[in-house]
């Protein structure tokens, strides 16, 4: 328990007073009244793909990262995730390896040029037939201690440290091999990439696009979690690059909540994760719903940052 008391205050006590004030700040931004106009046809491009730029691009009015999660992790999965790829509703993936479409969900990254991430898996048993069972083995264990309890993820696991070391790792092999070169951005299942042993480990490479906390405005969740949340982000921050928001694209209505959300992106790098296999959303990114925020906020071709060297550039992953 002591090694979990001094993770904690290592994370969390030094920053709190200049996270109160960040988070302040934050949240008189997600709370401002803005208002979207409907576009009279479809700004999203049809496009599938990825724009792999050389230099920094021009940012064209509003735009937001809609990524994809669970790439791979079986037929239905991905092609719901490639459907929406072509309609232009979604701007990237995040893979998953040693699951039972990876192989052929990888080929179709590579010979479509699709933005696909890591999607580091710790809890959602590995469903190909190839995987080492050493592996499946450190990867349960791993599991069942993740999902004992609601806090366990911010629970520093000593006797777990190699486990951890040894499936991420192994992960990481697994798609360069199936991707040809290492991943560029990871976010994880369930966001358990942002565990205590991960982030203090720190397992994920030095300068890769790491995925956030999930982003919440005063009120929907208790000030100690927010507090966390960001003393998280801010630790993130020191080895890796991050987007300015993140939030998941359900609950689709609202339509209030969308507006918000896509208008931020004009100032700020915003990603949206959604789940096509659940069916509201397939829908949602399908039928056109998410053309009515085309007007000022297009849906990202790429997984793209702002350049930290300009407020009105982008940078590819390239």
């Amino acid at each position: 328990m002591s090694g979990t008391t001094n993770w904690f205050r290592h994370l969390v006590l030094p920053r709190f007073d200049s996270i109160a004030l960040g988070a302040k700040r934050n949240m008189s931004i997600s709370n401002e009244q803005v208002t979207i106009r409907k576009g009279e046809g479809a700004l999203v491009s049809k496009e599938i793909g990825v724009v792999h730029a050389t230099r920094p691009m021009a940012f064209h009015n509003t735009q937001v990262i809609v990524n994809a999660d669970d790439w791979g992790r079986d037929c239905l999965t991905t092609d719901r995730a490639h459907d929406c790829l072509r309609a232009g509703t979604v701007s990237s993936v995040s893979a998953m390896v040693f699951m039972a479409d990876s192989e052929r969900a990888a080929e179709l990254a590579n010979e479509r040029n699709i933005d696909a991430g890591l999607h580091l898996n710790f809890t959602m048993p590995y469903s190909t037939q190839s995987c080492p069972p050493r592996l499946k083995e450190h990867q349960h264990e791993i599991a069942r201690t993740l999902t004992a309890h609601r806090f366990a993820a911010a629970l520093y696991q000593p006797r777990l440290t190699a486990s951890f070391e040894y499936v991420v790792q192994a992960q990481l092999e697994e798609y360069e091999r199936l991707y040809g070169a290492p991943p560029a951005r990871i976010d994880g299942h369930d966001h358990r990439h942002l565990c205590a042993n991960v982030l203090c480990q720190e397992l994920l490479p030095h300068g890769c696009i790491v995925r956030r906390n999930l982003t919440f405005n005063s009120g929907e969740k208790i000030l100690l979690n927010r507090l966390y949340r960001r003393a998280q982000d801010q630790r993130l921050a020191r080895r890796h690059r991050l987007a300015d928001y993140f939030y998941d694209l359900h609950p689709v209505k609202p339509a209030a909540r969308l507006q918000k959300i896509f208008a931020l992106g004009a100032r700020f790098t915003v990603e949206i994760e959604t789940h096509p296999i659940r069916d509201e959303e397939y829908r949602f990114l399908m039928d056109g719903e998410i053309r009515q925020f085309a007007d000022e906020a297009q849906v990202a071709k790429g997984y793209l940052l702002r350049s930290r060297a300009s407020d009105g550039t982008l940078e590819s992953l390239a």
